[in-house]
């Protein structure tokens, strides 16, 4: 895949300006936000363990800057109790947890909603995440926000990438994205079929949408027809590889970053807005980089998020293939793109 031009990234960074008004909104409740670059915003001054939710236009102006950044990160000096980043996390989308994950024996008062995460498996669960993906693709609304508490940052670093996708999607050339718009990804697991190219419900902006690590089949609407096919083992390889490039290419041309935690640090996603993958230095072993230990909450969905051309919002993954040819692959982790790569979920 050719690299996108330095006009095209231009025209595609996610650069919105604060709206003033919302900026006002924020500090008249006595909070502060702050752009990072290139994506996402950092708050200050707002207290995620205060029993009293925020104003309904202050959780309105915030939710609005995180669907057009990517994410919020609320800076602490204090620690913050686990029942607080739940309840906090309650503010966005669809404001209630949905919580589909496995619990870790060390996860605090054995809360179902909290997904504990480590580079020790004494500490956490190891190994999630590490390619390109949004939270909940099993799931036919998905999941409409994520949490990312982090409990003990290591000291060696090993943080959590983000790439903005619907910068993405307007780096890609117009062939591609016409292409893409065409797409549908089944989800491996459980068969949910969501668009490769959706609109932010929010923003209305276009944006990419693949799990790296858990699709097991793309169906592509042909063009001028009434029909649909699979794609072939080889051209959803391609399809894998030029997500995950064009994905990775925001951290040099501008609408991807890796974010190092540091301590007290609560981060919230917009997870139809940006995509997001483990960095690499948060797998190292613990006696290596220094203990690592993360939560993460998960948020209903507001929505389904359908893949249109009248398609099913879910097949059966594990039966026969409705369509000749091509990849229909159920279970685990799906198709394998990459052989040597890993693709824990």
């Amino acid at each position: 895949m050719a690299n996108p031009t330095r006009t095209e990234v231009a025209e595609s960074a996610p650069g919105v300006p604060f709206d003033p008004a919302q900026v006002a909104v924020i500090e008249q409740f006595g909070g502060s936000i702050t752009p990072l670059e290139p994506i996402g915003a950092e708050v200050r001054g707002i207290d995620l363990s205060a029993q009293d939710a925020p104003t309904a236009p202050v959780l309105e102006a915030l939710e609005q800057i995180m669907a057009e950044r990517g994410f919020l990160v609320f800076k602490r000096d204090t620690p913050l109790e686990a029942d607080d980043f739940l309840r906090a996390s309650c503010w966005w989308g669809g404001k209630e947890l949905h919580s589909t994950h496995g619990m870790h024996p060390a996860t605090p008062d054995g809360n179902r909603h909290i997904f504990r995460l480590s580079n020790d498996r004494r500490h956490g669960i190891p190994g999630v995440g590490p390619q390109w993906h949004n939270d909940g693709s099993f799931n036919t609304d998905t999941f409409s926000h994520s949490g990312y508490h982090i409990i003990r940052p290591a000291e060696k670093g090993g943080g959590t990438c983000f790439a903005h996708q619907g910068a993405a999607h307007d780096a890609l050339s117009a062939e591609r994205q016409a292409f893409w718009r065409r797409l549908a990804s089944v989800n491996s697991s459980s068969g949910a079929v969501h668009p490769v190219v959706h609109e932010h419900p929010i923003t209305g902006r276009k944006c990419i949408w693949l799990h790296l690590g858990m699709t097991g089949a793309v169906i592509e609407k042909l063009p001028d027809q009434e029909a649909f096919r699979l794609l072939t083992a080889e051209e959803l390889t391609q399809l894998c590889r030029e997500y995950n490039a064009i994905l990775n290419a925001g951290f040099t041309e501008g609408y991807a970053l890796d974010f190092e935690y540091q301590e007290n640090d609560c981060v919230f996603i917009d997870n139809l807005a940006v995509a997001h993958r483990a960095a690499p230095g948060a797998h190292l072993p613990a006696q290596e980089q220094g203990l690592r230990i993360m939560h993460r909450s998960t948020v209903r969905g507001t929505q389904d998020l359908a893949p249109g051309f009248g398609l099913p919002l879910q097949v059966d993954i594990h039966g026969p293939s409705p369509l000749e040819n091509g990849v229909w692959q159920g279970g685990g982790i799906g198709f394998r793109w990459e052989e040597n790569i890993p693709m824990q979920n």
